[in-house]
């Protein structure tokens, strides 16, 4: 490669292909707008066959949180379900995450400028807010749910009533850690779902998907989340000692994913498919995009794009149906129940979580 990559985001995406591309003898230049890491709007769930793929990027699971989910919990229409996932998950902060592989790609030899962000990109021409202006070979956007314009992804909406995204992050304490443990929970309600599952810190993560019309009839982000409190008890009991900072992103476009590139951009992460939040996968959707994309540039070059994002599309295709699926059931009053039902029968619960998961890469694909 005549150039260093660019990769363009230093989430779970464009840190993966970073690691990948810095071990195969690349040295790839990584922008990422925030100066700080963060603490992404995201579930944190960390799949089982997920670690498997970070492990091969050098990410060992209890540099990430040493406690493990072992279960997955269902609460619908006064209904509650539990199984036995199909084996060991965890959950982590996406600062933690975040942090642990930015740091594995930097001592590889990437580079991560902070502070900078791309305004712009047409074909592989990106332009930063400082005005420079950038054309490598090869260029991998891993900028996550934020959308950069001239590269921006269809609006895709359910009907006229579009999916918001919210997040809350709830104080550790006894009572809390007494109620969900080690458990991966989904509470359904009318017109949206919310997830909840215990970090590295002992704090909760509760992401929510809820339509934009319940929104629009409660007011605000915060009397929204009185207004499911009343009519789900058990997501009532673990909102009880509050919430701080509401985080919220809106029109998210769940079920669309691209098989379309142009030569020399690799689209990674949310940018290359969105799976509908119930799964828990996106941060696998993510980290395995890093690697294969990262694997296919080494391999073929720049003009490798192409195919690897049909190629992808064509991996993530059924999770992010079958997660669409879900969501449907999910979503109607008399459905909603049956997933709970569904999580009292031996075995089905977990061949649902399969079914939504992101295969594992092969250690020698490109």
């Amino acid at each position: 490669m005549r150039q260093q990559p660019l990769i363009v985001g230093a989430g779970p995406a464009g840190t993966a292909a970073a690691i990948t591309l810095a071990h195969g003898g690349a040295r790839p230049v990584v922008l990422e707008r925030a100066r700080e890491t963060g603490d992404a709007l995201c579930g944190g769930f960390v799949s089982w066959r997920t670690l498997r793929t970070l492990e091969q990027l050098g990410i060992e699971a209890d540099a990430l949180n040493p406690a493990r989910i072992t279960r997955a919990r269902v609460f619908a229409g006064g209904r509650r379900g539990e199984a036995a996932l199909p084996h060991v998950a965890l959950a982590v902060s996406r600062h933690r995450l975040d942090t642990v592989m930015q740091r594995r790609a930097e001592a590889l030899g990437a580079t991560i400028e902070r502070g900078v962000a791309v305004r712009t990109i047409d074909r592989r021409s990106v332009t930063t807010a400082d005005g420079a202006s950038l054309e490598p070979d090869a260029l991998l956007l891993a900028s996550g749910k934020h959308d950069v314009r001239g590269s921006a992804r269809p609006a895709v909406a359910r009907g006229h009533d579009p999916a918001l995204g919210l997040r809350v992050r709830l104080p550790s304490s006894p009572h809390l850690h007494a109620l969900v443990g080690d458990v991966i929970e989904l509470h359904l309600f009318d017109r949206g779902y919310c997830g909840i599952v215990l970090q590295e810190d002992g704090s909760a993560n509760a992401c929510m998907a809820v339509h934009r019309s319940r929104l629009h009839e409660a007011g605000s982000p915060d009397a929204l989340l009185h207004a499911i409190a009343t009519e789900a008890p058990a997501l009532a009991e673990r909102l009880a000692s509050g919430w701080g900072e509401i985080d919220a992103i809106a029109n998210v476009p769940y079920g669309w994913r691209t098989a379309e590139t142009t030569t020399g951009v690799f689209r990674l992460g949310d940018q290359a498919a969105v799976i509908p939040s119930l799964a828990g996968e996106g941060i696998g959707i993510a980290v395995a995009s890093g690697l294969s994309s990262a694997r296919a540039l080494l391999a073929n070059g720049a003009a490798g794009s192409v195919a690897w994002q049909r190629g992808f599309a064509r991996t993530v295709a059924a999770p992010v149906r079958n997660a669409g699926l879900v969501w449907s059931l999910a979503e109607q009053r008399w459905s909603a129940p049956l997933l709970s039902l569904l999580a009292r029968i031996p075995g089905a619960l977990g061949a649902v979580a399969a079914a939504t998961r992101v295969p594992v890469l092969d250690r020698s694909a490109a």
